[in-house]
């Protein structure tokens, strides 16, 4: 039996048991995909991840990303998650604030800051988007599964590694009280080979955030993710794209979780052809795990 080290990270949050989970194996050279695999069922969180020796010379580490049934070629708040547990101990420092993660869809770049009440801040930079308008009778399934229309632009579906159907409702409110069919969306996704469902509105003026995200993955078995790193980063690919940066700005705070009680928030910015997604993370567990 072999000890490897394993951290359990909330990300998104600098609140402990809020947030986004996300369990890191920090030790996984030597397992197998199945282990991997059984590793992230086991959990039973929305990721895990296994921390193994870089490839790319100028990557700091190298990660593969699992969902309790799947693999994942990037996702966002495991790459948070994984960079600050490897932070954490020691594994990996920051050159002038930069890591660089290697992973399924190739360098990622991570930028490290402290916010002014001196927690750590990590963000990444989301890989390039490519974004595919949904036609008329995907509009119109899409609309049957959320139980509602849509708002504004067309929906559409954006690949950022993890691919999500983006939707904007009209309202924050109306993100809240969506209760969509998941398991229809769930053979929709299958189909489309999509990771999920991500809608998002606007809140009023005066709330804490610029707009309410929710973000559902049940095709991945996660019914509904508490605070999704890509599933916003996709958000701000569609809203950039579709012209609405001036509207929402281009330095967005995102809230998300409320529904599950893990609320977090996301700290976005849409500079050019970059988009960032940021946020605090703070561990919760920190061990062994027996192999």
């Amino acid at each position: 039996m072999t000890e490897i080290c394993f951290k359990q990270v909330d990300v998104f949050t600098a609140e402990r048991f809020m947030g986004n989970p996300v369990a890191v194996v920090l030790e996984a050279e030597g397992l197998s995909d199945d282990q991997m695999q059984q590793i992230a069922n086991w959990t039973n969180l929305s990721e895990t991840t296994f921390v193994l020796p870089k490839k790319e010379a100028v990557a700091d580490y190298r990660v593969r990303i699992f969902t309790p049934g799947s693999e994942l070629p990037f996702a966002g708040h495991p790459t948070i998650g994984t960079a600050h547990a490897l932070l954490e101990a020691g594994v990996i420092h920051a050159s002038a604030g930069v890591v660089i993660q290697e992973c399924g869809v190739g360098l990622v770049r991570l930028h490290v800051s402290v916010d002014k009440l001196a927690n750590q801040v990590i963000a990444f930079e989301l890989p390039e988007a490519t974004i595919t308008t949904l036609q008329d009778a995907e509009v119109r399934q899409l609309e049957a599964i959320l139980g509602m229309p849509v708002h504004g632009p067309r929906p559409a579906l954006v690949d950022v590694g993890a691919r999500w159907i983006v939707a904007q409702l009209p309202d924050a409110r109306q993100v809240l009280e969506n209760q969509p069919d998941l398991e229809q969306m769930k053979i929709h996704n299958l189909k489309a080979r999509a990771t999920g469902v991500v809608i998002f509105g606007k809140h009023q003026d005066g709330s804490d955030a610029g707009v309410e995200v929710r973000a559902y993955a049940p095709a991945c078995g996660v019914n509904e993710d508490p605070v999704c790193g890509s599933g916003n980063g996709a958000m701000a690919a569609f809203i950039r794209d579709t012209g609405q940066a001036s509207d929402f700005g281009t330095s967005l705070l995102a809230s998300q979780g409320v529904k599950v009680n893990r609320r977090g928030f996301i700290q976005l910015s849409i500079t050019g052809d970059v988009i960032t997604v940021g946020g605090n993370a703070v561990t919760c567990i920190s061990g062994t795990m027996s192999i």
